[in-house]
């Protein structure tokens, strides 16, 4: 596995590739890796990937103002040896200054005004536009045939696939489902921040998306089941940012006879914050 820190670097590795058959695949992560990360590399694999690049870099751009980029936990020596053990050809692990050269007063930034105000968005001004920027960095450097991102940052998923369509990036999006642990809490490297007893809480977040999800499917009303899950988390201890029923393609309200659902909560529960979602299909067949 080959490790490059700049531009350069990864511009003439990738280039040697390009002139052998077979698809690259790209797993962008900001590293502290755990079983969803690597989920993100086997999707690859299983995709057709002949070589995989993993990115590692904490995008600075969408961290706002008193989140945590400082302590964002960094662990690039076993990251590495996670990486090199699951197969990876090549780690990207560009410093700050690699990925917005400074004295860049016209720099361009990309945004999705329909979305990236909402739902997290509204807790976290200018997120998304950091990930969208960063991540459209990375489709330019490394011109993937694939590249995949997890479920479990289902919004973030949405935006990527609405900004690859609409900016015409040639990579496939290849959505991975969310890794759980056996309680249900959705892996997250933030998830080190709980204590004890919150992590005993955490679980209550799948748990009331479950519940929600089963209420839609037996035809509850959706403001109903908005209300109920906001109330549950909060019962468990979560200072709720929302709980939301929407379309699950495009994130809009729901509306009478719409296709499949999502619903998405987050919240903070002591120094982290969790996020999840679960999708909701309905049997057609039946109605």
């Amino acid at each position: 596995m080959k490790i490059v820190r700049t531009v350069d670097e990864l511009m003439a590795t990738l280039g040697a590739w390009r002139g052998a058959p077979g698809a690259i695949g790209l797993a962008p992560t900001m590293g502290n890796l755990h079983d969803g990360h690597l989920g993100l590399v086997d999707a690859l694999r299983r995709e057709g990937a002949r070589r995989v690049v993993a990115s590692i870099f904490v995008n600075p751009a969408q961290f706002g103002p008193g989140e945590d980029f400082a302590s964002y936990p960094r662990t690039f020596g076993a990251d590495r040896d996670r990486l090199a053990a699951r197969g990876v050809d090549l780690v990207f692990a560009p410093g700050i200054e690699e990925m917005y050269p400074p004295g860049e007063p016209l720099a361009a930034r990309i945004d999705i005004p329909e979305l990236s105000s909402d739902l997290c968005g509204a807790v976290r001004p200018g997120h998304f536009v950091g990930v969208l920027t960063v991540v459209a960095k990375l489709l330019n450097l490394v011109q993937p045939d694939l590249a995949a991102f997890g479920e479990k940052d289902y919004q973030q998923l949405v935006m990527i696939r609405a900004m690859v369509r609409s900016l015409c990036f040639p990579a496939r999006i290849i959505a991975v489902a969310t890794v759980r642990d056996a309680d249900g809490l959705a892996l997250s490297s933030r998830n080190q921040y709980l204590s004890r007893a919150e992590r005993a809480a955490a679980p209550q977040l799948h748990r009331s998306l479950a519940e929600a999800a089963g209420s839609l499917r037996a035809g509850g009303d959706v403001a109903v089941v908005e209300r109920a899950g906001a109330l549950r988390l909060q019962a468990a201890g979560f200072e709720v940012d929302y709980f939301a029923v929407r379309n699950a393609g495009d994130l809009a309200p729901p509306t009478p006879g719409a296709g499949p659902l999502v619903v998405l909560a987050a919240g903070q529960l002591g120094r982290a914050r969790l996020i999840d979602n679960l999708t909701v299909q309905f049997d057609t067949a039946a109605s």
